[in-house]
């Protein structure tokens, strides 16, 4: 006996399979989010929704320090976004600089001559 497949808004009668990360119009992956917390063993239970609110904060925190870079570095008459350009706006933004107060900006690029 056929399966018969749910039409919920689709026209050609088959549903389609949006990913966690899709649904939650992200771009960063929930699912490697997921991964690396049940690798890392911070809880015995991880909800359903902690993977996706992570993942959403990463990218946040991510588009804020780029997005603050990249103005720097025009500021600065640079086409590049260079490490020393991140350090520079991470540790002069107050609230970015209470968050990262323990972490190096490494000035060495593989790669990059």
């Amino acid at each position: 006996m056929p399966v018969r497949r749910s039409r919920r808004g689709s026209s050609s009668g088959q549903s389609r399979v949006r990913s966690r990360t899709a649904r939650a119009e992200l771009t960063f992956s929930v699912s490697h989010v997921e991964r690396l917390l049940r690798e890392g063993r911070y809880s015995q239970r991880l909800g359903a929704s902690a993977p996706i609110f992570l993942a959403a904060v990463i990218q946040s925190l991510t588009a804020k320090v780029l997005e603050l870079a990249g103005i720097e570095a025009r500021n600065r008459g640079r086409r590049l976004i260079t490490p020393d350009v991140v350090d520079m706006v991470v540790h002069s933004h107050p609230p970015l600089s209470a968050f990262f107060q323990s972490t190096i900006i490494s000035q060495a690029v593989p790669g990059w001559n």
